[in-house]
């Protein structure tokens, strides 16, 4: 086993990264620095340096990367209108930023080794590795679930108790939970099993919201304008981006919107069932595609719902930081200069409704769309139009028939 001084640990304070501190103590004789990148993760940073100090740590940093999560990752992402399965990516976006200020930190300190608790059926053991390769290449990474004795969630659990680790976990509330500004992911137990119902009306189980049988009986409103593309205020108040998705987190909460169930398909070939909670982030979606409908002409629409699917596998899979995503979002930059207009929306039990749109650059013509009387198209073009466009239909359909009658 290799030798390491100084060890920098992306760290959450949950059972996993908890436990890495006294097993990289026992197995390397190292320091443990540890960094915990707080991108809106609000309650669960209470105490951490308590915690991380207590269980070993000779040093916990705290790093407030909000606005980059948002600005930088976030946004560019929702410009491109990307989902992977219809997951909104919450966890997957989040780890570049975290890794990228990790490899600035154990380059600070004089770090031999980066440490990171992902399990390696994950996606985020990838994530933070290409990552900390794209700005550090020549930098060890440890990466304990793979290469050490314990199995399972319940021997974490062990291990914590024989070392006097702090946790805050039982095993029968024993959910793997990652929660940012964006979203809160919750995986394993009955989840594990895609026939049982997540217990959405269960008290403690949700966290961001209600379920939408729970959510009020009287619809509310609200507007979102956007420029270029980026949301940029709420109800007619300018607000920064971490602000407004936290007001929309509350709002799509309380109305219990952006709840989602799926079994999804992990990076590394497996099938994993997670339930998502994403209010805010899954009303900015469905506003920023409905002001995108009357923004953006056919072609260009249609060609950025294509790029959107490669776009959401390069976020997914951890490949932020490539020649091939910097280049589609400079593509989609292009595409966002006239994303620029106010979205009403209703929200109700769970659903968004289209209550209006506007724009400056709106290439919707009431005049051309009207089906009354007008003066700009003339239905009679049609007919030429349609013989030219049905040609290769109706020449093969004559020559079937010839074909048929000899």
């Amino acid at each position: 086993m290799a030798k390491y001084n100084k060890v920098v640990l992306a760290y959450s304070g949950g059972l996993d990264t908890s436990i890495i501190i006294p097993w990289l103590k026992e197995n390397y004789g190292c320091e443990v620095i540890c960094v915990a990148g707080n991108v809106g993760q609000d309650a669960e940073l209470d105490g951490l340096e308590e915690r991380a100090l207590k269980t070993g740590a000779s040093k916990l940093y705290i790093e407030d990367i909000q606005d980059e999560f948002v600005n930088d990752f976030v946004f560019p992402t929702l410009k491109a209108g990307a989902k992977y399965e219809n997951y909104l990516l919450g966890t997957s976006f989040a780890r570049p930023p975290i890794a990228k200020r990790i490899v600035e930190i154990a380059k600070k300190e004089g770090a031999d080794a980066i440490c990171h608790g992902c399990t390696g059926k994950g996606n985020d053991q990838v994530r933070f590795e290409l990552t900390i390769k794209a700005f550090a290449p020549d930098m060890p990474i440890i990466a304990p679930w793979r290469t050490w004795e314990l199995k399972s969630r319940d021997e974490e659990i062990d291990y914590a108790v024989a070392h006097n680790v702090p946790i805050k976990i039982t095993r029968e509330t024993n959910y793997s939970k990652d929660m940012n500004l964006w979203h809160l992911s919750h995986e394993g137990l009955d989840l594990e099993d895609p026939a049982n119902e997540p217990a959405y009306a269960k008290e403690g189980f949700l966290e961001m919201g209600v379920a939408p049988e729970q959510a009020p009986d009287k619809p509310t409103y609200i507007t979102l304008s956007f420029e270029k593309g980026i949301p940029v205020a709420l109800n007619g108040e300018k607000m920064d981006g971490v602000s407004l998705i936290k007001a929309l987190n509350k709002l799509g909460g309380e109305n219990g919107i952006g709840l989602l169930d799926i079994v999804e398909n992990r990076l590394v070939g497996m099938k994993s069932r997670g339930v998502y909670e994403t209010p805010g982030g899954t009303i900015l979606y469905y506003a920023h595609e409905v002001l995108e409908t009357i923004c953006l002409d056919k072609m260009t629409q249609h060609y950025k719902q294509k790029l959107a699917l490669e776009f959401a596998d390069l976020v997914y899979n951890g490949q932020w930081y490539t020649p091939l995503r910097e280049a589609m979002s400079a593509f989609v930059d292009k595409t966002q200069e006239t994303v620029t207009g106010e979205v009403k929306l209703k929200l109700y039990k769970g659903n968004m409704i289209n209550a209006g749109v506007t724009s400056p650059y709106s290439l919707y013509d009431e005049d051309v769309a009207t089906f009354g009387e007008d003066e700009v198209y003339n239905q009679a073009d049609s007919a030429g139009f349609i013989n030219l466009f049905g040609l290769p239909i109706k020449v093969k359909a004559m020559l079937d028939q010839k074909r048929e009658q000899k």
